[in-house]
């Protein structure tokens, strides 16, 4: 059965295909009106259902809510507007002045089709069905308060369950009280230990699972309602872990199966076809992976493991993963698993590839880099009429134009000369700065947007955004009205817009 569940912010995607009643108004300024009306053109919603207002100005990001009420006359022949997806004004607001439904659209017109349901529908990403035991290896050497806190972290990035780990030959004398504390405050607790003194200290407790038991040590969760994860014993004899899981039938015990994987070059496939056989085996039994012996122990970015990891998952219908984060290379294990639980999860139902669901697990690269051709770029160069650059990112390189000149490189030192700017300190440090950013996009193969910061999915923070007002003055546009001489400088504001 699927879980629900909030997803992670970069995978939210509201469901806006184009009903075939419905009549659209886009608004767009007049730099990207002709891009728009093509785009939407081919995208073969029906003749008369949909149209292009020009607001007016020349960015349509820029537009706001003042502008288009100002400007944008009543009553509206529309059913839905569509706002260009950089803009900052209150929707909400709009709609009632308007008695029309204002919807923010994607950021790029390349996304356009998508958002409109006519190159598939934005993926659903509420659901999964794959639980995630969050283990907090260092736990015997916290405070109540400390693992508290570190739960509460654990469960907004995605845990299900709290692990604590209990450590070989470590004291732990507060495990009864920290099992509590976590129960009284809601969380789903697990405990882990090599120790079956401890894991029946904590199953009496209070815990809800216990890792591990096999054969000859389901007595220790006797008497409790302590849910067993059950392993071989010896490692790797997937008999012994069969005739636990039997025993604990027996004795009406519920249970999860863990056949243990292994690493790389110590048994890693091995392990896999373990999985495997039990599944085949023993085909209702629930089981859970510890996925950390490759995540851990394997120095590549773990994003890519992690999915791959969930792919078997999802296929063997595995649906309990037990991960740690202890290696400085894995900082994001838990966003990953959330992320990749998910995409395996939407892309099972719908009986299709894990491709084209969108770009959460793509941090180094995106799906569709440059949104505008090299041409499209040049085409509207050729449109500007101010001296105030703008920055795009096309396969032949990083371009930056003005009405006074249009400038291509792959090297942004090459472009600096250029640019007149060598007595603007100020200034140098903003077009620097994003000159940075589109070298780093172009490099990668990543989606650049001038004053946006690099989108890196699920590996790092998306910033928070105020989708309403633009983003405040910035310090180079401040040093302007200090007395710095900024000509040229357009401050903290998109510079193309998207629809």
């Amino acid at each position: 059965m699927p879980i629900d569940g909030h997803p992670p912010s970069c995978y939210r995607a509201a469901d806006m295909a184009h009903d075939a009643k419905d009549k659209l108004l886009f608004l767009t300024g007049r730099l990207a009106e002709n891009r728009l009306k093509t785009t939407v053109s081919r995208v073969g919603l029906e003749a008369g259902s949909w149209s292009v207002a020009n607001i007016g100005i020349k960015v349509a990001a820029l537009m706001t809510e003042a502008i288009v009420r100002n400007r944008l006359k009543g009553p509206l022949d529309a059913t839905r507007v569509i706002v260009p997806g950089r803009s900052r004004m209150d929707l909400a607001s709009l709609a009632d002045h308007y008695g029309v439904p204002f919807e923010r659209g994607p950021d790029e017109l390349v996304d356009l089709p998508q958002y409109l349901g006519r190159d598939g529908k934005p993926p659903d990403f509420s659901k999964h069905d794959l639980r995630i035991f969050a283990e907090i290896v260092e736990a015997p050497q916290l405070s109540i308060e400390q693992i508290l806190a570190k739960a509460a972290s654990h469960t907004a990035k995605g845990a299900d369950v709290i692990d604590i780990g209990c450590q070989p030959e470590a004291d732990f004398p507060h495990l009864e009280a920290m099992v509590a504390a976590l129960v009284k405050e809601g969380y789903k607790v697990s405990v882990d230990s090599g120790n079956v003194a401890e894991l029946e200290r904590g199953a009496k407790a209070g815990a809800h699972y216990v890792l591990s038991l096999d054969e000859t040590t389901l007595d220790a969760v006797k008497g409790t309602s302590c849910v067993p994860i059950l392993v071989p014993r010896p490692h790797g004899d997937l008999a012994s872990l069969v005739r636990a899981i039997d025993l604990a039938k027996k004795k009406n015990i519920p249970h999860i199966a863990d056949p243990i994987l292994d690493p790389v070059h110590f048994g890693f496939t091995t392990s896999l076809e373990r999985y495997a056989e039990l599944r085949r085996q023993r085909p209702d039994v629930e089981i859970l992976m510890g996925t950390g012996n490759l995540t851990e122990l394997t120095d590549a970015d773990s994003q890519g493991v992690t999915a791959m990891l969930l792919a078997i998952c999802s296929e063997l219908h595995i649906q309990n993963v037990l991960i740690v984060q202890v290696s400085p290379h894995t900082r994001r294990t838990i966003e990953e698993h959330d992320a990749a639980r998910r995409l395996m999860f939407r892309a099972r139902e719908d009986e299709s590839l894990p491709k084209g669901y969108g770009g959460g697990l793509l941090s180094l690269h995106d799906l569709v880099p440059f949104p505008q051709s090299d041409a499209e770029i040049t085409a509207g160069a050729l449109e500007v009429r101010d001296d105030n650059f703008r920055i795009q990112v096309g396969e032949d390189g990083v371009h930056i134009y003005s009405r006074q000149g249009h400038h291509v490189a792959r090297d942004p030192f090459d472009l600096f000369p250029k640019l007149g700017v060598e007595a603007d300190g100020a200034h140098a440090f903003y077009l620097g700065y994003e000159l940075a950013k589109a070298e780093i996009a172009l490099a990668l193969g990543k989606r650049y947007a001038q004053d946006n910061p690099l989108n890196w999915g699920i590996a790092a923070d998306t910033k928070s955004e105020d989708l309403i007002r633009h983003a405040p003055e910035g310090a180079t546009l401040k040093a302007k009205e200090q007395g710095a001489t900024l000509e040229g400088r357009k401050s903290q504001k998109p510079s193309e817009d998207a629809s």
